[in-house]
């Protein structure tokens, strides 16, 4: 789908998820989450397989050098002809020892060019308003500040801001 060089020349692919990627994407998922970027309680309700929330027709999954270091989910937002062709990403992670390397990068771009594939006018997503690297990644790929929930959660006794920003292809 997508290559892009990393840092020294290493290679960023992103391919569309297969069933045999279960295992791998729930040991990321697993340790990519910290309370700038998610919801500490969140691992408590893992399962044994990363696919129960949606399949692995809903993901994208980047590789560096070959092994799966991340993912993005991209799903329809509205289940109903109105809202279609408004792109979400329900989730995006990278290994903690894969983060600077231009996988989240890679996965970023490719999603906007599965949106294309899809025909979709818009692309959104939500982000702790806390999360600064997340965000100048979102805002480098074209995204923009759509609204902000004030305090929306309060992750381990502070207030945290959830930002909905959008990208319009």
């Amino acid at each position: 789908m997508t290559d892009e060089r990393g840092s020294d020349d290493h290679q960023v692919t992103v391919r569309q998820a297969v069933e045999e990627d279960d295992a791998v994407l729930l040991a990321i998922e697993r340790v990519a989450w910290d309370a700038s970027s998610g919801f500490p309680s969140y691992g408590e309700t893992l399962q044994d397989t990363f696919f129960t929330r949606s399949g692995p027709d809903a993901h994208l999954v980047a590789e560096y050098d070959g092994v799966v270091v991340g993912y993005v989910r991209l799903q329809e937002k509205y289940p109903f002809p109105e809202g279609s062709g408004v792109l979400a990403i329900n989730g995006i992670a990278v290994a903690p020892d894969a983060r600077r390397l231009g996988v989240g990068n890679a996965l970023m771009t490719a999603t906007t060019d599965e949106a294309h594939r899809r025909g979709a006018r818009k692309i959104t997503l939500h982000v702790h308003g806390v999360n600064a690297p997340a965000r100048h990644l979102y805002e480098r790929h074209g995204y923009v500040v759509e609204g902000t929930h004030t305090a929306e959660f309060i992750i381990e006794g502070a207030p945290v801001d959830a930002l909905d920003m959008a990208k319009f292809l």
